[in-house]
């Protein structure tokens, strides 16, 4: 049976180029970078090539980003490190309803401790109003963290606006970039970012790594404490060879976008126009322009979105949900619901998210199956 995977949201392949530079540092160039002989040495020299190529990619200073273990680190560090640097008299954060949970969580707990939590709405297309942000800033305001794209629904923020509102403010803007970093133009010399989190898994690099930018002047503390490690924000030995895999993906991915995105946006555009034409009753979720190139989010009327994943599964198909399991039961998506969509479209939700090594092939396979797997699902929903 043929297998197709459309879950590159969720997590990408490691590129073959990108294995290739990271091998050596498993087992030839093994050093700890905080070793003063010949085999550290080697390892500080790796790490401070890929911090600079980081940097390079988001028009930073090298001195400006930090290594960590992932998206969730770099954002619990952003907004962690703020409070717990500035929180004395800034205790007033602002957010949207649609961010990723590695926002909200930290955020709810920061509530916990007596912080004010201002969560913003979005539209029916899952976007933050500017003008939003602008009339909730007071003058306690600390941060505003708006992510870049979407995971669920691969809508873009206007989060060029937002950082001209932020900066005019004198507000500290984060942004979690994770599913926008090589298929949005972005530069920091350009958009004025305080602080920034991507990982590496999302770009088809290794999973564990990640990079966050922090503007120089921009302090934070430590969320975690050892020796001084990365600007002493993250204590522990520095993952080498996931620091060079994330150099290369980034590099790759930025360095081709013009060409990876155009090619994924026609695939995208292809896929969309055939199950138009293939299935009935189904619903486009999120903004039909601003959108990631290799995103749909589709309701498909009279399913269930978990059944339906594990029907497509079965025919070799891999993709997600806009449901989230949680304690046993199936909940809507809090990113689909608080567009305005119902429970019921909410979790009839599925999520195809195309990349780098998906051909017109897989989506013609994809168009194939699925009239058959709607068509039972319909049909057991209709009898019961």
């Amino acid at each position: 049976m043929r297998t197709v995977y459309m879950d590159n949201s969720a997590t990408t392949p490691v590129d073959e180029r990108v294995l290739e530079v990271m091998q050596p540092y498993f087992n030839e160039q093994f050093g700890n970078a905080s070793s003063v002989h010949s085999f550290g040495r080697a390892a500080r020299q790796a790490l401070e090539e890929s911090r600079a190529s980081i940097a390079e990619q988001l028009g930073a200073d090298e001195k400006e980003i930090i290594i960590t273990s992932g998206g969730t680190e770099g954002d619990n560090l952003a907004l962690f490190g703020l409070a717990n640097f500035h929180g004395g008299t800034k205790r007033h954060y602002i957010t949207a309803g649609t961010e990723h949970h590695a926002v909200l969580e930290p955020l709810k707990w920061l509530a916990s401790q007596g912080y004010d939590v201002t969560v913003l709405p979005v539209d029916r297309h899952g976007v933050v109003d500017p003008e939003a942000v602008r009339d909730a800033i007071r003058e306690d305001t600390l941060c505003v963290s708006i992510m870049g794209a979407n995971n669920e629904t691969g809508t873009i923020a206007d989060i060029e606006a937002i950082a001209a509102i932020t900066k005019e403010a004198g507000v500290f803007l984060h942004s979690d970039i994770v599913q926008t970093i090589g298929k949005v133009p972005l530069d920091v010399r350009t958009i004025p970012f305080d602080l920034l989190s991507i990982s590496g898994h999302k770009l088809y690099g290794p999973k564990g790594i990640g990079a966050m930018y922090v503007r120089q002047g921009v302090r934070l503390a430590p969320h975690s404490h050892g020796s001084g490690h990365e600007r002493g924000l993250r204590p522990g030995t520095e993952n080498i060879p996931g620091a060079v895999g994330l150099a290369k993906a980034v590099e790759l991915c930025v360095g081709n976008m013009e060409s990876e995105t155009a090619h994924l946006r026609e695939l995208r555009d292809y896929f969309w126009t055939r199950m138009q034409d293939t299935v009935s009753g189904i619903q486009l979720n999120g903004h039909p322009e601003r959108r990631l190139p290799g995103h749909l989010n589709v309701t498909f009327e009279g399913v269930e979105g978990e059944s339906m994943l594990l029907s497509l599964d079965l025919a070799g198909v891999a993709a997600s949900s806009g449901s989230a399991c949680e304690a046993g039961s199936i909940e809507p998506s809090y990113v689909l619901t608080a567009m305005g969509l119902t429970p019921e479209q909410a979790q009839a939700a599925v999520r195809f998210t195309l990349g780098r090594f998906t051909t017109r092939e897989d989506i013609d396979y994809v168009i194939s199956a699925l009239p058959g797997v709607l068509d039972r699902l319909r049909d057991m929903s209709a009898v019961g």
